[in-house]
């Protein structure tokens, strides 16, 4: 199919809706429900900008704005492609639910700086649409950093001193990712073919010393593959779980990793071009670094008994499925990789959700906490071992559809070694998602089995044991996050509670209440009608799991499938 490229405005409409969302945020800061009303506003627009390119993009014509010329003839230019159209109507679509979730979530803790958090957010959405539209490398490479300024606020946002150390490492890791290597594979692709657009730079790297377009190739790889997560640059990403759930959610399933994986499609599919890539000999090497991240990240995760960086070493893993994919080359293996980037978008939002809200309604964050929890919260549980059943592969659900076309696009590119991975990996899924939804709704506090490998001594996270009177805790898990807090001088850990723009802390709980796992009387009943949370983070919950079972059961009708055929005919045309 040959691309009709036309002018239009709509790409960068998409890009500032959510900057002028900035302003109206913070102008209406003490009028919370207008503050996020502006939000949500925000992300039913920018949706609705996106989703009006969607048939024109499905028929070959590509929409595309330009400011002119930024630097050495290149433009700072805009353009919807079927490849870019993924990515943004994934990251808006998504946005929507999140706008109402993140709204429940910071309401129900009595969060502080709740307009500075949400018109963060905004900007983050901002930067990713403006990297899925960018129409070239230099584009890419400035809206790709402005997201790491626009995350950092919610990584750090709880201001306590481990948020600000992650906030701090996510930033030298990102920056590091960006600001040297992506500028630095940038240049030299420039200086190799004159051009940094996409889809022209392949003859200019064909024609190219072959040493200098591997070192090219893998200047922009190992950029882009911070973000994603890649070993052994993962470990920002764990950490950055001490940030607030709807923030995670962000950070694993709408903006930041998938705008690594989304510059690795980019640099694969059309920077080099899949020719190249296996003529280079540079496909299998990616693939290979992929595996080893995939199966060791599914390891990792048995052992960690914090909900919410269980998930995350879980999203360390999920990412690379896509970046084999993309190495393993071949029509069905890119087709798996690319749907593994909604795939995983949905069921991971789903889980990272489930985790917030069980956090706001019970304050419980330990896996080893939870067993019967299912009893006090069985929407949310019966939508997690939904996503979870995705995340492992089972049919019905999203990453089912996904996983079949990696599994037997290895085969078919004779890569059957990395099938074997993929099956492996599976298994580990398994392994660490069903020992929380089968505690969850067939044990209880009392009667749970032991867990071996979070409690042993050698095990994970003994956080959520309770420590030895002969050695009294220096240091407590914190509600939400992935670190534990240090004492202060009241004698609690900055974690347990917010600070206020003096510093001073304050608790984002009813004084008294419990603080994890079920109370005296074991988890109290709440039935299935919702009572157990709010349906500004229940609704947005539902909503998504039942997005997956959609993209599991009709792929195609549910766009994504057929958006991601019309991405791999060009690629490989």
């Amino acid at each position: 199919m040959t691309a009709t490229v036309v002018s239009d405005p709509r790409p960068i409409a998409a890009v500032l809706v959510s900057a002028l969302a900035i302003v109206l945020i913070i102008a209406s800061h003490r009028r919370p429900n207008v503050r996020e009303g502006w939000s949500v506003l925000a992300a039913v627009t920018k949706f609705g900008i996106i989703a009006s390119m969607l048939p024109g993009a499905l028929d070959g014509t590509e929409y595309r704005w330009s400011f002119g010329e930024f630097v050495f003839n290149i433009e700072f230019a805009l353009r919807a492609d079927p490849l870019g159209m993924l990515f943004a109507t994934l990251a808006s679509l998504l946005w929507v639910f999140t706008a109402f979730y993140a709204a429940g979530y910071m309401r129900g803790l009595g969060e502080h700086s709740q307009t500075r958090f949400f018109a963060a957010f905004a900007a983050s959405l901002s930067t990713a649409v403006g990297i899925a539209f960018a129409e070239n490398l230099v584009t890419l490479f400035l809206f790709y950093e402005l997201l790491s300024v626009a995350t950092y606020p919610l990584v750090a946002h709880d201001e306590t001193r481990e948020a600000r150390a992650a906030g701090r490492k996510y930033l030298a890791y990102t920056f590091f990712g960006g600001g040297v290597l992506v500028l630095a594979g940038t240049a030299l692709v420039f200086v190799l073919t004159d051009t940094t657009t996409f889809g022209e730079t392949a003859a200019g790297l064909a024609a190219a010393d072959p040493t200098l377009a591997r070192a090219a190739f893998a200047l922009l790889g190992a950029g882009f593959g911070v973000k994603a997560a890649i070993m052994p640059t993962h470990s920002w990403l764990p950490d950055a779980m001490v940030a607030p759930t709807p923030v995670s959610g962000l950070l694993h399933a709408v903006a930041v990793v998938k705008s690594g994986v989304f510059g690795i499609a980019r640099l694969v599919l059309e920077v080099f071009g899949p020719d190249l890539v296996s003529d280079l000999g540079v496909g299998v090497i990616l693939a290979a670094v992929a595996a080893f991240t995939l199966t060791v990240a599914s390891v990792i995760a048995l052992r960690q008994d914090r909900l919410k960086r269980r998930l995350a070493y879980s999203t360390v893993s999920q990412l690379s499925y896509i970046v084999l994919g993309l190495g393993v080359l071949g029509p069905t293996a890119t087709t798996g990789a690319l749907l593994h980037i909604p795939a995983h978008a949905f069921m991971k939002l789903t889980l990272f959700f489930c985790a917030g809200i069980i956090h706001v309604e019970t304050h419980t964050d330990y896996i080893s906490e939870m067993d019967g929890i299912g009893k006090r919260m069985p929407l949310t549980m019966a939508a997690f071992a939904v996503a979870s059943a995705g995340m492992a592969g089972i049919p019905l659900v999203a990453g089912f559809v996904s996983k079949w076309f990696l599994l037997t696009g290895s085969v078919e590119a004779g890569q059957s070694v990395f099938a074997v991975v993929l099956l492996v990996s599976g298994v580990l899924n398994i392994a660490y998602f069903w020992p929380i939804v089968y505690g969850a709704f067939f044990e209880t506090h009392d009667t749970a089995d032991s867990k071996p490998l979070v409690e042993g001594r050698l095990g994970g996270d003994t956080g959520a044991t309770m420590p030895s009177e002969a050695e009294p805790p220096t240091s407590v898990p914190t509600p939400d996050g992935g670190a534990a807090g240090t004492e202060s001088e009241t004698g609690r850990t900055d974690s347990e509670g917010s600070r206020d723009r003096d510093g001073k802390i304050h608790d984002t709980h009813e004084e008294g209440s419990h603080h994890g796992g079920p109370g005296p009387g074991g988890w109290e009943s709440a039935g299935w009608r919702g009572e157990e949370g709010t349906w500004l983070m229940l609704g947005p919950i539902l909503a998504i799991v039942a997005g997956s079972i959609v993209l599991g059961v009709v792929p195609y009708e549910a766009v994504f499938l057929e958006l991601i055929q019309v991405v791999v005919e060009g690629a490989t045309a």
